[in-house]
Formats: C-alpha cells, structure tokens, sequence
C-alpha cells in the first residue's frame, strides 16, 4: 500500500485536523480502463494535496501482484497480489473491454469473501461483470458501460443494469467508466468530508461539474442531432429500445402517426440516412457487440438483432466489418 501521498501544491483548503484515513483497493483486471482507474484515484490524491492531510490511501492489487496492461497498452504496476492484500476498506475491481474472458474465481472469490464480511466492493467501467459473476448484484441498483450494457443482459438475464453515470446501493458502487469515475469519488468525498472539500477538488480536476447519480451515460439525442423534433426523436428512441423486433417503416409510420415519406425526409434532414440504413446499422452494431461478449451462436445472434436470418445477417455483417460473424467471433476469443 502507498504511503502518506501528499503532494505539494499552490492551492489548500483547511478542514478540521484529525481526520480519519480511509483505504480503498483498486483490484485491476487485464485490458481494464485506464480512464477509468485515473479518473477514481485522482480526485483522492487532490483531496490529500488540497488539505495536506491522509484523507485516503489505496492500494493497487492485481491477481497475481504482476503488473498489468490496461486496454490502451499501457502497462500498470502493482502493490501486491490478492494473496498479499490486506483488505480493508472498500474493494473496487477495475475492469474494461472483453470483461467475460478476464475475471477468475479468484477475483470473484475474494470479491464475494470481502462483501460477506461487511465490506463495500464497486466496479469502474465493466466491473459489474465480476461483481455479477461473485453472485453480489442480485437485488441491488448497479451499471456498467453503456456500450456492454447489451452483452451483459444476454449474459445474465436475471440482472438488469441502469443507465445512469454511476449508482450508489448500499454497499455497492458502479460507474460507467470514464470520467464517471470521477463523478463517483466526488461523491464519495463529499459524502464523507462535505460539499466544500468536493467542490474543490472537481475545480483541481478541471471537471466542468459535478453530475448527479441519474443522468444517462450518452449524450442526448437531440444534442447529438441537433434537433428537437419530437416524432423523430420517439422514432429513434423506439428503434434503440427494439432492436430485435420486426418492423416495417409503415409499421412505424402507423404507430407515430406520420406520414412513411415524412419519416424519410426527417431521417434524410437530421440523421443523414434512410430509416432502413439507420435500423440496420444499429442492428449490425447491436450484433457485434454480442459476437464480442457473449457465446451465443450467430444464429441466436442475429435472431437477437432482429435479422430474418442468420444468412441475412452474415450477408451484411460482412459487408459493414469485412469479416463474416463467424471470423469475426473466433478471432476475438483468440485474442
């Protein structure tokens, strides 16, 4: 474990003397999210600078106390190894792409022993996956990255994540990654040190604001699209929401109540496709991630995409990733 880490620095803010030291393990997992760790253990180091006082230490573990390459190739020391780990406040794993193929029983094991014992456990990015594989999410309010938030539906079906920037449930704790990680242990501060300390330290941090717990993790369709159309924007809406079902444009053009020409002109004017094009891609990306995360065979896939078949549904994954769905699938669990 790190020692007193209390950097020098120009700004201070003076809080009552005393004050009690909390620990936290960062448990990282192979191709985890280096914006995610860097964005949890930051505000923690500035929240030490800015009071010159231990407010928290950690402690970096990894399984085997080995270092570890994140998913952008870097590679990140450890302090110890879970056998070495003196495990005392909370336990946050910290995970990112290919979550399923890099989770141990191990991991798990020592997640679920820590949460049995009292202790409070979180995941950064995709640590839902092993705080699901620990058996630890039942009945409780959790997320992970909006991108596996599919996968991980088909793998555990009895769980249902949310799609917030973190959630905070009793003795769990999930971010979305990235700078949600942020958002996260400033509340964290805040909660155990007041409003002024996390005020300070999100300004260190150069963090705009900090966001509350139920804001979604993507940015807003009519931000992104630069429109405010209401019958384009529920149009959009429903197509994400049902991607596996078949319909038609009229379908939707009955259902909302417009006109099938007036849906393509929209789709034309603010999204820059046809209505078609737009639903096949979504389902072509909606298939891939699921090729990438899950088991499932391509036929179960494509029937999960909405593809009248697993043909069709190879035909134009090919055309849009220039493999074939099988390739595409075995590669990935080669890697």
């Amino acid at each position: 474990m790190n020692d007193a880490i209390i950097p020098k620095g120009v700004a201070h803010l003076e809080i009552p003397p005393g004050q009690k030291t909390e620990t936290i393990s960062f448990l990282l997992l192979p191709k985890l999210s280096m914006l995610a760790f860097t964005s949890a253990v930051e505000p923690l180091r500035i929240a030490n600078q800015l009071t010159g006082q231990t407010l928290f230490k950690w402690q970096v573990v990894t399984e085997t106390g080995d270092p570890i390459r994140c998913s952008n190739g870097v590679q990140l020391g450890a302090d110890c190894s879970l056998d070495e780990a003196n495990l005392t406040g909370r336990l946050i794993v910290c995970s990112g792409i290919e979550p399923e193929t890099v989770i141990s029983d191990k991991v798990t094991g020592a997640l679920r022993k820590h949460w049995r014992l009292g202790g409070e456990v979180g995941g950064l990015c995709t640590g839902a996956y092993a705080l699901a594989k620990a058996g630890i999410l039942k009945g409780h309010d959790f997320t992970l990255h909006w991108e596996n938030i599919p996968p991980f539906r088909q793998n555990h079906p009895e769980l249902e994540p949310l799609d917030q920037l973190y959630v905070i449930d009793r003795r769990i704790m999930t971010c979305g990654g990235g700078s949600s990680a942020t958002d996260l242990f400033l509340r964290i501060i805040s909660d155990r040190l007041g409003t002024q300390l996390a005020h300070a330290v999100l300004n260190m941090c150069l963090h705009p604001v900090h966001r509350s717990e139920e804001e979604t993790q993507t940015s807003s369709r009519a931000a992104l699209l630069g429109t405010r159309n209401r019958k384009l924007l529920q149009i959009l809406r429903f197509m994400e929401e049902n991607v596996e079902e078949l319909f038609t444009l009229d379908d939707l053009a009955q259902m909302f109540r417009v006109s099938r020409r007036q849906i393509e002109r929209l789709f034309l004017s603010h999204v820059g496709t046809t209505p078609k094009q737009y639903l096949t891609d979504l389902r072509l990306r909606r298939g891939r991630m699921l090729l990438a995360e899950t088991d499932l065979k391509v036929s179960d896939v494509a029937a999960s995409c909405g593809f009248e078949s697993a043909n069709h549904f190879s035909r134009r994954f090919r055309e849009k990733y220039g493999v074939s769905p099988h390739r595409f699938q075995t590669a990935r669990s080669r890697t």
